[in-house]
């Protein structure tokens, strides 16, 4: 059973029926998203039996934080727990993570926002999160989407990354203008449990955008490395 309603509820998205749950993804969006946003990401993570529930934006109501931390206690909800967080819902993610380290099993980090970014016009805005054209369809037509949100100021201080002892995975665009690339890596160097992964092409909405399915994939090899153990065994190698 799923739902994608742009509403104040969290959408969410289950595993195929007869599966087990391989684990939960609760997604904090970025600023003017909502969770239908990530309808895509949630049936593709669900496909591969991961529960997805994916909350509002953080940054326009602080009550999604309690949400986030009522599904991290839900102990019907399965684990591993996962905080996916895009643009300013990554820095929420990394808050909560160093909050309630009990229940949050690993982070994974999308477009982690780094400064102040301000758009000309919706258009600039648009192919500025997302090279993806059926992204940007989605976005053009969704009135529950806040056009300009993603101009609003960052707190400069950096996210608590220091106080986070779980797994993260961080994912980033290589042509992403909102957050450009060097900035976020300088924000996430000296981390040793951060591992940084970088996309060629990718703009700012790197799990709504052109190469996707690949963004997916390395998401899913996150999450099996992650079920085996928190120091992310290596499951697949390359022969010579």
């Amino acid at each position: 059973m799923s739902s994608s309603t742009p509403s104040s509820a969290p959408a969410s998205w289950d595993e195929p029926e007869g599966l087990a749950a391989r684990g939960t993804l609760i997604v904090l969006p970025g600023r003017g998203e909502h969770g239908g946003v990530y309808e895509r990401f949630g049936r593709r993570l669900a496909f591969d039996a991961y529960r997805v529930r994916a909350l509002g934006d953080a940054s326009a109501d602080p009550a999604v934080l309690d949400e986030a931390a009522k599904l991290l206690a839900d102990e019907s909800l399965p684990g591993p727990k996962i905080l996916v967080g895009s643009d300013t819902g990554a820095r929420y993610a990394v808050r909560l993570a160093a909050e309630h380290p009990a229940g949050v099993d690993a982070l994974i980090l999308a477009g982690l926002p780094i400064g102040s970014w301000k758009s000309g016009s919706w258009e600039e805005e648009l192919t500025a999160r997302t090279a993806c054209p059926t992204h940007q369809g989605r976005l053009a037509g969704d009135a529950a989407f806040r056009r300009g949100a993603i101009d609003a100021a960052v707190d400069l201080l950096g996210p608590p990354l220091d106080r986070v002892q779980v797994p993260v995975l961080a994912l980033h665009g290589k042509d992403d203008r909102v957050s450009p690339l060097d900035r976020a890596l300088g924000a996430y160097a000296g981390h040793t449990n951060v591992r940084t992964v970088t996309f060629v092409g990718g703009r700012h909405d790197v799990l709504n955008d052109a190469l996707h399915r690949t963004v997916a994939a390395t998401v899913v090899l996150f999450l099996e490395r992650l079920r085996l153990s928190p120091e992310l065994p290596a499951i697949a190698e390359e022969s010579a």
